[in-house]
């Protein structure tokens, strides 16, 4: 597919390769305001969005800038305590520490900042989906940045998250953290402009030198159904690129992506399953007119006993889908109607 399209590379994967980073007006501002952060000695700094805003191939992208000017911990292991917190952070920095003693590898990474700290490095801890995190490990992280020497601070750090990382934050048991953050940014949606934007800018990465190959109307209903997030924009460009190929159309148009959405639209999937399932449950059903025991004695039965019968079938019927319960007794209603005739009509309040 890459040569069809005269690309080098797949331009809309889903790593964080920060070389793919669109920077919108929002994604710099924020981008600008932690590197602010890191070189002023700040202390915390956070960043805070949505899911598929970007989070993350940004703080790769800080990572890359770091190289060689400061001992980097990138850390994403968030279901964890205190205790444990420390051992990843020490072992992303190469030390092994097995100790359960949360003072003595406290004292441990100190050393790794002093050590960094005279060679005139910078220490910057980078900790992903920090909302994750429970509060007595954030408590744990406040105290690191307690270490510090009279004239400057040894570690910076950056904690990213969803929403819920803000929810946390503005907990009153955690105000001392909260008071130690010096800045904080979030980023917004895509505008439609920045949608075609990110597009060529990822093609463009790729090695893509042809026309347009997006169509504008493609590129519209891109913004519209990714509603501006980055990952929901690559997600429908791969497959949306995808189709155009097995077209053999050098150029994606907006069936195509519409194509896409609604290949890509799990809800609408599990309606249609469902409504495929209860169809062919109805036509079922109309081919074989006793499914149960026998409908002929529901016609000679009483009204109670008929009942405790359909009942103990429905109890059978456990994977049944609401909507293909209620054709099922739909047709055996009718079924019964029609073979107890001269019974008369049943009594709708029975059913």
């Amino acid at each position: 597919m890459l040569d069809f399209f005269g690309l080098r590379e797949q331009p809309f994967g889903v790593t964080p390769d920060p070389r793919y980073l669109y920077l919108s007006s929002g994604h710099r501002d924020a981008l600008a305001s932690m590197h602010y952060g890191i070189e002023s000695n700040c202390g915390f700094v956070t960043l805070i969005a949505p899911p598929g805003m970007g989070k993350t191939t940004m703080l790769f992208d800080i990572l890359s800038n770091l190289d060689q000017k400061a001992r980097t911990a990138f850390l994403f292991q968030n279901k964890c305590t205190p205790r444990e917190f420390m051992r990843f952070l020490l072992a992303e920095l190469g030390v092994q520490d097995d100790s359960q003693d949360f003072v003595r590898m406290l004292a441990q990474f100190n050393r790794c900042l002093l050590q960094e700290a005279r060679a005139g490095r910078r220490f910057v801890i980078i900790i992903d989906e920090a909302q994750n995190l429970d509060e007595s490990v954030l408590e744990a992280i406040r105290l690191l940045s307690n270490f510090e020497t009279p004239r400057v601070k040894l570690l910076q750090i950056i904690l990213a998250g969803q929403p819920g990382l803000a929810d946390k934050l503005i907990k009153p048991s955690l105000s001392q953290l909260r008071q130690r953050i010096t800045s904080v940014s979030g980023l917004s949606p895509l505008t439609a402009e920045e949608t075609g934007a990110l597009i060529a800018h990822r093609l463009q990465v790729a090695g893509y030198t042809g026309g347009p190959l997006f169509s504008p109307e493609a590129r519209h209903l891109i913004a519209e159904f990714s509603e501006g997030i980055p990952r929901q924009i690559i997600k429908y460009c791969f497959h949306a690129l995808g189709l155009a190929h097995g077209a053999r159309k050098h150029s994606v148009d907006a069936a195509m992506v519409r194509t896409a959405a609604r290949r890509l639209d799990i809800g609408q999937f599990v309606s249609e399953v469902g409504a495929k399932r209860a169809a062919n449950l109805a036509t079922s059903m109309e081919s074989n007119p006793s499914p149960i025991r026998s409908v002929d004695d529901f016609a000679t039965e009483g009204t109670e006993s008929s009942s405790s019968t359909v009942a103990s079938h429905n109890a059978s019927q456990q994977d049944l889908t609401p909507e293909e319960a209620i054709i099922y007794m739909r047709n055996l209603v009718r079924r019964l109607h029609s073979r107890r005739g001269g019974l008369g009509r049943p009594d709708r309040q029975s059913l």
